[in-house]
C-alpha cells in the first residue's frame, strides 16, 4: 500500500512539473544591435534627473540642433 501511494505521489509530481511549462512559449532573445564606431546611433529615450524633477530625454530632441557624444561606462558609480 505504501509503495502504491508513493508511486501515485511521484506520478502526480512529475505530471505537475511537466504541466508547469506547458503552453508557455519561450521568448526569443533580442538580437544585439550591430553598431560600429562612427555609425549613427538609433533613436532612444532615457530619463534625466536634475535633482529636482525627472523628465524623459530622447536623442531625436537634439537632431540638427547639437552634436551629441555617447559614452557608456559599465558599472559606473557601483563601487565594483
Amino acid at each position: 500500500m505504501r509503495h502504491r501511494v508513493m508511486g501515485i505521489l511521484l506520478v502526480t509530481a512529475l505530471c505537475l512539473s511537466g504541466a508547469a511549462g506547458f503552453g508557455q512559449e519561450k521568448k526569443k532573445e533580442a538580437e544585439p544591435l550591430k553598431i560600429k564606431v562612427g555609425d549613427v546611433a538609433p533613436d532612444f529615450t532615457l530619463v534625466e534627473y536634475d535633482g529636482q524633477k525627472v523628465k524623459p530625454v530622447s536623442l531625436h530632441d537634439f537632431k540638427g540642433k547639437k552634436q551629441v557624444a555617447l559614452a557608456f561606462f559599465v558599472f559606473a558609480f557601483t563601487g565594483g
